[in-house]
């Protein structure tokens, strides 16, 4: 049909985009943490310690951050090329999404998700991706945003409550709740010796008189 943007050349389907050579060679230290060679596992140290892409905040070099920004971009315009046909849905990821935490979260989860999808041998990896957790993403995508940067970025709706949960006076009233209940706390006399009364110090937490534990 003359028009039809369907009816343009061109591939029907396109392909996951790739990450860089950096954000790659995480992925490798992290399956050779695991499956490597005792040599290898030792050199790498504890996986816990490694950069993980499905986890922003864990790629601190530099050039692995950027790489993965670029690729998580690029992942979220393949989602919007492959999967949203009616923008007004919602189901669009915004061209501000970098500037919503919870969809940086998200989003790189959701790219892990589908590239571990992809090196499948089976498709039943990828058909879960695809009942489930693209779904969800977009469900709370939707929900978190409703209408908010439909046309330009808004700015974040919560961040006065945010700030009264973070002001002086508020972790104050958290820490003296926290504070009072390890004071209320009681010991199982058949599971460990009874402790003496704990005495709250002049700049904050518990000490045990009996023993000068501090908490």
């Amino acid at each position: 049909m003359a028009g039809d943007p369907t009816s343009l050349a061109g591939p029907l389907a396109l392909g996951f985009p790739a990450p860089g050579s950096r954000v790659q060679k995480a992925y490798q230290n992290l399956w050779e943490a695991q499956n490597g060679s005792e040599e290898r596992k030792k050199k790498l140290g504890n996986p816990a310690n490694l950069p993980r892409p499905w986890d922003p905040a864990t790629c601190l070099e530099r050039g692995l951050r950027w790489e993965l920004w670029l690729w998580l971009d690029e992942v979220a315009e393949w989602i919007n090329s492959e999967y949203v046909w009616e923008a007004s849905g919602g189901g669009c990821i915004p061209e501000c999404w970098p500037l919503h935490p919870h969809l940086v979260h998200e989003l790189a989860v959701v790219a892990d998700q589908r590239r571990k999808a992809g090196q499948a041998p089976n498709s039943d990896v990828l058909e879960n991706w695809h009942r489930y957790v693209l779904p969800g993403f977009v469900d709370r995508m939707r929900q978190r945003l409703k209408q908010s940067c439909d046309d330009d970025h808004q700015p974040w709706p919560a961040r006065s409550r945010y700030t009264r949960h973070t002001s002086e006076a508020a972790s104050a009233q958290r820490l003296r709740a926290f504070e009072s209940d390890l004071l209320a706390l009681t010991y199982d006399e058949d599971l460990k010796p009874a402790r003496g009364q704990l005495t709250l110090l002049d700049g904050g937490g518990l000490i045990d008189p009996d023993t000068g534990e501090v908490f």
